[in-house]
């Protein structure tokens, strides 16, 4: 038979797929995936429950229905001061990755270069490479991540078409700062691309940070195309409802792959996540607190039983460093040696790189869960160093 799709074929099945099965195996907490073990605010649940009731189950617009599209264009005003026409600059999609995949159809060509920033989420490559456009890689470097603004630039050429750009960032959970937005907008006009901005993460920083969307910045408004995720905002990750916000511009093509791609979303959840986007200014603060709580939780007990951990600024997840731990492997063997032995599963960080040289000695931990599951994993970490000890890690690896 002749052979199937080259790129597809080449991917592998995803770390968080191993990892999670194998967090199954054993029995372990898997601290890999980053979803909460919690459900969502009760009244936006029970809205999409009694949505399902109302005779309104075909299909919705294909750009979402008005309630939400209103909502979000609503959110926009009210958290970034951006005036949205809720009619011509908002398309709901059935996820944020379905919005990352129809923000770059619509806007790259075969052979245009994409800027992409490592470490990243692994969808990004992918969907680049299936466009047939070619990815110029950048990378941050930890433990403080900042942007390495002489490699931007270099990456940055005649052929450039977009930058992708993930604030909070996953998972060096980073906020870009003003002043190095303020660089990426000055170099997406000098060369007249376009930024494509995955800002599922941005009702969720930490200690005093605040997201500020790229298309607040002089001059981005015309080139942005803003991802917002109902998942993350409302801890309901499994609706899978995302939204772009973008100038009426590029809405058209933005609409046209969403046609391509899946068409429409579920329009009870629809009308719920609408719900949830009007909900007062406690939620989205109560919401950020109590993921703050939760990543201090973790933060302090891995700290004390001896990694180096890492600052999160925002976003679900910590990431640390096991070398103080005299474990002699790799990430990966890191991550399996303790779902194996100490029952707790988190990510290897290499995984979010694409080149070889990417650094092995740290691994992500998700902290979106309850404070008891936490508590429990640190404990059986805890019990696993004290059972082998600091001089035995090197060996078990």
């Amino acid at each position: 038979m002749k052979p199937q799709n080259d790129l597809l074929s080449a991917t592998g099945t995803t770390v968080f797929t191993v990892m999670s099965a194998l967090a199954v195996q054993h029995g372990a907490i898997n601290l890999g995936q980053g979803f909460p073990d919690y459900d969502g605010p009760e009244d936006v649940v029970r809205a999409a429950a009694d949505a399902l009731l109302d005779n309104r189950n075909q299909y919705p617009p294909l750009t979402g229905l008005p309630e939400l599209r209103q909502a979000v264009a609503a959110a926009n005003r009210r958290f970034y001061g951006l005036e949205i026409d809720p009619n011509a600059e908002v398309v709901v999609t059935s996820g944020a990755t379905e919005a990352l995949t129809a923000s770059l159809m619509a806007v790259v060509n075969p052979g245009d270069e994409v800027v992409l920033l490592e470490p990243l989420y692994d969808t990004y490559l992918p969907v680049v490479k299936l466009l047939g456009a070619v990815p110029r890689l950048v990378r941050l470097s930890p433990p403080r991540w900042e942007l390495p603004r002489a490699e931007l630039a270099a990456a940055f050429g005649p052929k450039t078409k977009a930058i992708l750009l993930n604030t909070p960032m996953n998972p060096a959970s980073k906020v870009f700062t003003a002043a190095e937005l303020a660089f990426i907008a000055e170099l997406c006009q000098r060369h007249d691309a376009y930024a494509v901005c995955d800002e599922v993460y941005e009702h969720l920083t930490f200690d005093g940070w605040k997201h500020i969307p790229l298309m607040t910045l002089p001059g981005m408004r015309e080139r942005c195309l803003r991802i917002g995720s109902a998942g993350k905002t409302f801890n309901l990750t499994g609706w899978k409802v995302g939204y772009i916000t973008c100038d009426r511009s590029l809405a058209p093509n933005v609409a046209k792959a969403h046609q391509n791609l899946t068409f429409t979303t579920a329009p009870n959840l629809q009308r719920a996540v609408a719900v949830g986007l009007a909900k007062d200014d406690g939620y989205f603060a109560d919401l950020a607190a109590d993921l703050q709580a939760k990543r201090d939780r973790l933060s302090a007990g891995l700290a004390a039983l001896g990694f180096g951990v890492l600052t999160s600024q925002g976003s679900y997840f910590v990431t640390t460093d096991f070398t103080p731990l005299g474990f002699a492997g790799d990430d990966v063997a890191f991550c399996r040696h303790i779902t194996e032995a100490a029952k707790v599963t988190a990510i290897p960080v290499s995984a979010f790189y694409a080149g070889a040289d990417a650094p092995r000695h740290f691994v992500r931990f998700a902290f979106c869960k309850r404070m008891e599951v936490l508590d429990e994993a640190l404990a059986r970490l805890g019990a696993w160093k004290a059972a082998r000890g600091a001089g035995s890690l090197a060996a078990a690896s």
